[in-house]
């Protein structure tokens, strides 16, 4: 809280201007780590809820899965960040303005511009963590993610499979079906496969199958199939089909038949966006390059949307807040994908959504402070007297 020595400080003019900021700042910074914290939790949980199923089958290994996980998380902060500054500094102001600390503030000389001109510091900070994280970051994310999702398509884990239930893979050109087994990491029994060989289907029907060790760090093992009935079914005008029985027979997963991931522009580098000329590059790029503008428009329009009456609450003005995100967001996105198939050319591209933003905030910067006059003049009274003081000016407000 803003106490008697600050007041009696800034009241005598000896208060640096500093001191207002890093009060401030600590208010919105402490809200803010709550709620990205919070934030990065929920999106983390979200995500890991759509692997659970894979990690639980065997179909995507552990250390994969946390990986991706992470890449998602990284990627996400581009956008965890603004709405976080932005709903903390809807909370934190929300609670001065409640507690009447922005009343004193004001009526012992700090002006709103000052106010702004402290988020706009923090906002400005906070954009070029942002910018670095979409600039750069983003694409080495994506890359990677590619990458592992690639290479999560051709993995086997046999000892994690479960009897009576058919596993695919690998764009549905892998199936596979344990018909017994006693419990994970023990040896599967009667194991039908069906996989792609060259350019037909291959169909082995095993006695046992087991895992085998790892031949790299990155790589899978393969997987060893015992007694083996081997199917090959040869397209038309190739030999007949053939079939032979077989006392060991590999199955190979892992980086040996991952093919590179095809081009993407979530994945390329900023360069390389900034030489193309296709629609989804160039929305891809203004996406990147919007993310610190929408990191300091989100910052500043908390500061007049905080705006309240003495003892009201600071979750007044939370639902007006998440509609206005969720209708900016809605508009950032819509407009993205416009560019992308080319319904909006790239100018404006997807500028018009943060342009609308700014002019929001003007509109409700515009708007009276309620209820204040910061013209009062206030008697001289020694810093003993300010418990007085700050009863009648709330009594005033009220």
């Amino acid at each position: 809280m803003f106490d008697a020595w600050h007041l009696s400080e800034a009241r005598s003019g000896r208060c640096p201007p500093v001191t207002f900021a890093v009060y401030l700042i600590r208010e919105i910074g402490r809200t803010m780590a709550v709620m990205l914290g919070v934030l990065v939790t929920l999106f983390a949980s979200y995500s890991a809820s759509g692997f659970l199923a894979d990690a639980v089958n065997g179909l995507m290994p552990a250390d994969v899965i946390a990986e991706l996980i992470a890449l998602k998380v990284t990627i996400s902060l581009e956008v965890l960040i603004p709405v976080s500054l932005y709903i903390s500094v809807l909370l934190a102001f929300g609670r001065l303005y409640s507690d009447s600390e922005f009343t004193a503030m004001f009526a012992l000389g700090v002006t709103p511009a000052r106010v702004t001109g402290t988020v706009l510091m923090l906002a400005g900070s906070l954009a070029v963590l942002v910018a670095i994280l979409s600039l750069t970051v983003r694409p080495w994310a994506y890359q990677r993610s590619h990458e592992l999702t690639k290479r999560a398509e051709t993995l086997l884990d046999v000892d994690y499979m479960e009897a009576g239930t058919f596993y695919v893979g690998d764009h549905g050109n892998r199936v596979i079906f344990v018909e017994h087994r006693d419990g994970p990491k023990t040896p599967a029994e009667n194991i039908f496969v069906r996989t792609m060989h060259e350019d037909h289907p291959r169909i082995i029907y095993a006695q046992r199958a087991h895992q085998g060790p790892k031949t790299t760090a990155d790589d899978a093992p393969d997987v060893y199939l015992n007694d083996a009935h081997v199917y090959d079914f040869l397209p038309e005008g190739r030999p007949d089909d053939t079939a032979m029985t077989v006392e060991e027979i590999t199955v190979p997963t892992g980086n040996r038949s991952v093919q590179l991931p095809e081009y993407s522009s979530t994945a390329a580098s900023t360069a390389a966006l900034a030489a193309s000329h296709a629609p989804e590059d160039v929305a891809e790029l203004q996406w990147r390059l919007s993310t610190p503008v929408s990191m300091l428009l989100l910052g500043l329009l908390g500061v007049p949307l905080s705006r309240a009456k003495p003892r009201q609450s600071k979750y007044a003005k939370i639902g007006t807040a998440i509609l206005v995100y969720s209708a900016y967001y809605l508009l950032c996105s819509s407009a993205r994908t416009w560019v992308q198939h080319g319904a909006i050319h790239s100018f404006p591209g997807i500028w018009w959504a943060p342009a609308l933003l700014f002019l929001v905030l003007v509109a409700v910067t515009s708007w009276p402070i309620p209820r204040f006059n910061f013209k009062l003049r206030l008697p001289a009274r020694p810093a003993a007297d300010l418990p007085v003081f700050l009863t009648e000016l709330d009594a005033r407000q009220t």
